[in-house]
C-alpha cells in the first residue's frame, strides 16, 4: 500500500469509525451484566441454534457509526442483494470489475470494519484483485442509511450469509472456490459466518473478538439486545461454538491490539478439539497499521487452502 493510500484509508476510517475509535480512549463504562472469565461452550451447532433462535431487541433503530454514501469506487460496481425475513431488505454491495473468463474465478467476501461502509475500507481490497480474486465487500442492516434494525454480531450474519449467496451465482464466479476475510467488526462477523454454513472454503478473521462478552463490557453504548439474557451473548461469540466452525480458518491480530485478542488461544484449543483446522497468528502493528500485511497473510491462506 503507498502512503497516499494509507493516508486515504486513515482519513476515511477516522470519519467512518468514529464511535469505535471514540470508545477506544473513551474509559470503560462499567458493564451492567456479568462477564465470565471463561464463556461456556455451548453442545449444540451454531447453525442449529441459529435456525430457532431470534433475537430480542430492545432498541430498534440504524447502525451507529457516521457514514457516507454507498456510491461505488471507481474500480467497484453497485450491486444489490436481499437480504431478513422473506427478503424484505435491499442493501448495497461493492463488487471489483472483472472480466469474464473461460475459467471460473475465486472470489472473496470482505466485512468491513465498523459499522458503516465507506471508500477507506475499499481500498484495501486492491491485493485481493492483484491475486486474481473477485471482492465482494456488502452494507448490512442500518447501515449507511439503510433499511433494517442494527443488532450487533446477530441478525447481521443473515445478511453476510445472503451476500454469500449473491456472491456465488455472479457470473463467471466459481461457488466452489468462496472465501471470506474481514477486519475487526468484520472480523467477528466473519468467524460467526464461517460457523453457520459450509459454503466457504476457508475464513481469515483480522482483529475480531470472539467474546461478546467482553466486547459489549467495552462498547456497551452499542447494546441494543436483552442483556439479562446471557444466551444472547453467547449466540454473538465465536468462543461458546468454537466447535461449529465449517471451514479451514486463520485467525490475526496486530500485537498491538490486546483487546481485540481476547481468549483467540481459547477459541483455537476449543476448535482444534472438535478436529478444525485453526491457524492464529499476530502481525506487527495495531488495529489499522497491522492490516495491510494480514491482508497479504489471509491471501496466502487461501492460496494454500485451495491448491
Amino acid at each position: 500500500m503507498s502512503s497516499h493510500e494509507q493516508n486515504c484509508f486513515f482519513r476515511q476510517r477516522r470519519a467512518v469509525l468514529a464511535g469505535l475509535a471514540g470508545a477506544l480512549v473513551l474509559p470503560r463504562v462499567a458493564a451492567a451484566f456479568d462477564v465470565p472469565d471463561e464463556p461456556r461452550l455451548a453442545k449444540h451447532d451454531y447453525a442449529e441454534v441459529r435456525r430457532h433462535f431470534r433475537t430480542k431487541l430492545l432498541q430498534k433503530g440504524p447502525a451507529p457509526d457516521k457514514y457516507e454514501s454507498l456510491t461505488a469506487p471507481a474500480d467497484a460496481e453497485k450491486i444489490f442483494y436481499r437480504s431478513g425475513y422473506g427478503g424484505e431488505l435491499e442493501l448495497v454491495a461493492w463488487v471489483s470489475k472483472y472480466k469474464r473468463e473461460h475459467a471460473a474465478k475465486p472470489a472473496v467476501l470482505f466485512l468491513h470494519g465498523g459499522n458503516a461502509m465507506g471508500t477507506g475500507h475499499w481500498q484495501l481490497m486492491k491485493p485481493y484483485m492483484d491475486a486474481g480474486y473477485v471482492v465482494m465487500m456488502p452494507s448490512l442492516r442500518g447501515e449507511n442509511g439503510q433499511r433494517g434494525n442494527f443488532s450487533g454480531f446477530y441478525d447481521e450474519v443473515d445478511d453476510v450469509l445472503a451476500a454469500a449467496e449473491r456472491l456465488a451465482h455472479l457470473p463467471g464466479v466459481d461457488p466452489q472456490r468462496l472465501f471470506i476475510a474481514g477486519h475487526s467488526i468484520g472480523g467477528t462477523l466473519t468467524m460467526l459466518t464461517a460457523m453457520s454454513t459450509h459454503k466457504f472454503r476457508a475464513a481469515a478473521p483480522i482483529s475480531g473478538n470472539p467474546n461478546a462478552f467482553r466486547f459489549f463490557s467495552r462498547y456497551p453504548q452499542d447494546i441494543r439486545f436483552d442483556d439479562s439474557n446471557a444466551h444472547e451473548f453467547e449466540v454473538r461469540s465465536a468462543l461458546c461454538y468454537a466447535h461449529s466452525f465449517k471451514c479451514p480458518i486463520r485467525v490475526l491480530h496486530g500485537t498491538e491490539e490486546p483487546h481485540f485478542n481476547d481468549r483467540a488461544d481459547l477459541l483455537a484449543r476449543r476448535a482444534r478439539a472438535a478436529g478444525i483446522h485453526i491457524e492464529t497468528d499476530t502481525v506487527a502493528g495495531n488495529h489499522t497499521s497491522a492490516l495491510p500485511a494480514e491482508i497479504e497473510q489471509s491471501i496466502r491462506f487461501f492460496h494454500g487452502v485451495a491448491a
